[in-house]
């Protein structure tokens, strides 16, 4: 399979946030045919699910599983974290004109923004396993989807923020055991395959360990 260059500019393939070689090979990603090409499909993939796909949950309002996060992943652990901001912003941008539902707010694009970028610091160029999955979404639900967008329903709505807060720590609550076993489940299938065609590095073991 062809290599990916920007797996090659560093001797090991596993980098850090803090470190100068992962921003360079996270600036590589962009000149990368193969990953645009690839982080385009999942972008659309995204949007897709995000218009189509969910199932609803029985046990209170607003409750359901979405499938369109999982995309985002994928597309944030092979794109790094330029590409993964950037397709966010796309993505919702996107989502929003091919199924509208009532006004604009760019507080809901800040947020996808903001959720791409933690997925690819814990998963680009980055060992993956149990442990880093559950974090990764722990701060997701709570400090996107709970803090950051309790401010944008008290923004737009009509109760103050402690109302908002209280519904959403419940719900993300409940959504975070389901959407780290999804997360599980779907980076353990996937992740073998995009290796192989040099997107992301090779990880150690057959199957993701726990830490």
């Amino acid at each position: 399979m062809p290599k990916n260059d920007a797996l090659t500019t560093n001797s090991s393939p596993y980098l850090y946030p803090w470190t100068p070689s992962y921003w360079k090979a996270a600036i590589q990603q962009t000149k990368d045919i193969k990953v645009m090409v690839t982080v385009a499909m999942l972008i659309a993939l995204t949007v897709v699910l995000t218009i189509f796909v969910d199932i609803p949950i029985p046990l209170g309002d607003n409750l359901r599983i979405r499938f369109d996060f999982l995309a985002e992943i994928v597309f944030c652990m092979i794109g790094g974290p330029i590409i993964g901001v950037a397709g966010g912003m796309v993505g919702d941008l996107v989502g929003y004109l091919c199924h509208p539902f009532g006004a604009f707010f760019p507080g809901y694009t800040i947020s996808a923004m903001t959720a791409c970028l933690i997925y690819s610091l814990f998963f680009f160029r980055s060992r993956i396993t149990i442990v880093k999955i559950a974090i990764c979404k722990l701060l997701i639900n709570m400090l996107v989807n709970v803090l950051l967008g309790s401010v944008w329903s008290m923004v737009i709505g009509k109760y103050g923020y402690l109302f908002y807060l209280g519904k959403s720590v419940i719900k993300n609550s409940i959504m975070l055991p389901i959407e780290i076993v999804l997360m599980i489940l779907v980076l353990g299938l996937l992740v073998p395959i995009i290796s192989r065609f040099g997107l992301i590095p090779k990880q150690p073991k057959k199957i993701i360990s726990v830490i």
